[in-house]
Parts: C-alpha cells; sequence; structure tokens
C-alpha cells in the first residue's frame, strides 16, 4: 500500500487539507496527518478542528512515496518549526513526490527543491518563490519532475489528479 504524508499545522486551509486527505483515502493510500507533534488537535483558520497522528520527528520518510503541503496560514508556522522543515528537506532527499498548494511553497522555500523548477502558488508568495529559485507560472497546476504545485482551493481536481499520476 503506497502511503503519503499531509503536513498540519494551526490555520491551515480547510479544503487545501481535506480534499488531499480524502482523496488519498480513496485512492487507497494510508495517509498521516503529520504534525510538530503527534496526537494534537490543530485548528484551521476557519475553525474545524482535526488531529494530528504522528510527530514529524517521528517519521522514517523511507515509508511514504507523498508529501502534501496545505496552504492556508500554517506554512508559515511550519516553516520556523525544525521537525517540520527536516521533514520537507527528507522527503525532497529521498525523492519524494511533493504536492503544495496556495501558500504551500512558504515551507519549500526553506528547502533546496525550488533552485531551477518551474511552479505555481497563491500570489502574495509569488516574489518569495522567485526569490527562491522557481520560475512562477499562473495555471492552475504546475508539474515539474517530482513537484506538483497549484494556486488556491479552485484549483484542487487539478491539483489531485496531478498529484495522483505522479504516483
Amino acid at each position: 500500500m503506497k502511503k503519503a504524508i499531509v503536513l498540519i499545522e494551526n490555520g491551515f486551509e480547510d479544503t487545501e487539507l481535506t480534499y488531499p486527505y480524502f482523496r488519498l483515502q480513496e485512492a487507497g493510500f494510508e495517509v498521516d496527518l503529520v504534525g510538530e507533534k503527534g496526537g494534537t488537535t490543530y485548528e484551521s483558520k476557519n475553525g474545524q478542528k482535526l488531529n494530528s497522528h504522528k510527530a514529524a520527528e517521528d517519521i522514517d520518510i523511507s515509508e511514504y512515496d507523498l508529501l502534501v503541503v496545505p496552504g492556508g496560514r500554517a506554512p508559515d508556522r511550519m516553516r520556523i518549526k525544525e521537525s517540520i522543515v527536516k521533514l520537507a528537506q527528507d522527503a525532497v532527499d529521498n525523492d519524494l513526490v511533493i504536492a503544495s498548494i496556495c501558500h504551500g511553497l512558504q515551507l519549500l522555500i526553506e528547502t533546496d527543491l525550488l533552485e531551477g523548477k518551474k511552479a505555481t502558488c497563491y500570489y502574495s508568495v509569488r516574489t518569495d518563490m522567485e526569490n527562491a529559485g522557481a520560475k512562477f507560472l499562473d495555471e492552475e497546476v504546475v508539474v515539474d519532475g517530482k513537484l506538483v504545485t497549484s494556486r488556491h482551493p479552485g484549483d484542487l481536481p487539478a491539483f489531485m489528479r496531478e498529484t495522483l499520476k505522479q504516483l
């Protein structure tokens, strides 16, 4: 069975976390919600509460095929948490498919993934993304190697279609 990580932190965008979470399960994946701490309740920017299954520091990345980084305010919080940044870098180093939507690239900027890549994101993250070495494309989904990116919740169907194609 293929396994996926969906990152979770306070301020996540509801649909950008739940749509991939359930869609991956529907496709037969075992999906873990991973936060800085395991068994912890995290609240979305709209008040939805979900519990993490595991802590980032407890993950053996070699057991996984995919890392999903939802947007919202969460990625800005994730990027300053050492265990989450290390997990993201481990996913890059182990050649996992990495799917990031909206503000998710704020976390990936902390890795060495974006240099020379084509990607998209929420428009307010564009300058940061370009400063990290990526080329911005204003498209519903951009695939560059094993990196899949989208702009906002309206792009979720294309985002998940292309993510699943990579797997």
